[in-house]
């Protein structure tokens, strides 16, 4: 088996950005949802409440994230990856309260008028800690802005059954996963426990439990019924669809394209 894409997702819920190599943190691949954008209230906001989300697309430049519609590249803005306005904000996440850092008003400028509603980028500083749930965690491990894990795995063997099922084939891309294996047999990963991806060590801590993001089309921002409607059809288990595995690391380091795949 082997790793054959790696993805990062440097602002949650906005476009994502293959990479060759990357490094792995405690808390995700590094940039991986370390932005997030909130509402009025400090709240989050993901593609579940705007859809146009999907067509953000995010780069990594020398300076910082260049924020851009898809289908308007003239149209763009500049994150620094150090905070310009850089005041201290308690953000929400799902059930957990932090605090992040505002990043810059031009950049909350131009996601405003993109979302059509008055919205903020903020950052995760090094110095917040949000836990991993412990019922899951191995080491106290911290996670980023990450619906709940810092890495998520995929085998294309799961999602070639997927479409299997399907009248029209999807993406990988739309299930956001950090890591895709080659090599795999279909939901083999169900039954891992620890694999070392090149020579990083991971722990494989739960089913990743899908949500309506899903039926989101990645590419244009479309919503529809599946892959959510089939995947219910036979992967459903106490109520909740599952795809992917969540993962916490159990050291640092780089990771690469190609890297071999093996159980512990």
């Amino acid at each position: 088996m082997h790793l054959s894409e790696i993805w990062i997702y440097p602002v949650k819920s906005l476009g994502g950005i293959r990479l060759t190599k990357a490094q792995v943190e405690e808390r995700g691949l590094q940039y991986d949802r370390r932005w997030m954008i909130v509402d009025e209230n400090a709240r989050f906001i993901t593609q579940r409440e705007i859809n146009k989300m999907a067509i953000l697309d995010v780069a990594l430049t020398e300076k910082g994230l260049l924020l851009s519609h898809r289908f308007e590249s003239e149209s763009n803005v500049l994150v620094p990856y150090k905070p310009v306005s850089a005041t201290p904000l308690q953000v929400t996440v799902w059930d957990d309260s932090l605090e992040a850092l505002t990043v810059s008003n031009d950049a909350d400028d131009w996601l405003s008028n993109q979302l059509g509603k008055k919205v903020s980028i903020v950052m995760m500083p090094k110095s917040t800690e949000r836990k991993a749930d412990p019922r899951y965690a191995v080491n106290g491990e911290n996670v980023s802005f990450a619906d709940g894990f810092p890495f998520l795995l995929i085998s294309e063997a799961s999602l070639e059954d997927l479409n299997s099922k399907l009248s029209e084939v999807i993406l990988m891309k739309r299930f956001r996963p950090n890591f895709v294996v080659s090599g795999a047999e279909p939901f083999g990963e169900d039954a891992w426990k620890s694999i070392q991806i090149g020579t990083i060590g991971f722990n494989v801590v739960k089913p990743c439990a899908r949500c309506i993001l899903t039926t989101i089309n990645p590419e244009t921002g479309e919503k529809g019924s599946e892959p959510l409607k089939t995947l219910a059809s036979y992967r459903r288990v106490n109520n909740k669809v599952l795809f992917g595995q969540n993962l916490v690391a159990s050291q640092t380091g780089t990771v690469r394209e190609g890297d071999e795949i093996a159980l512990l």
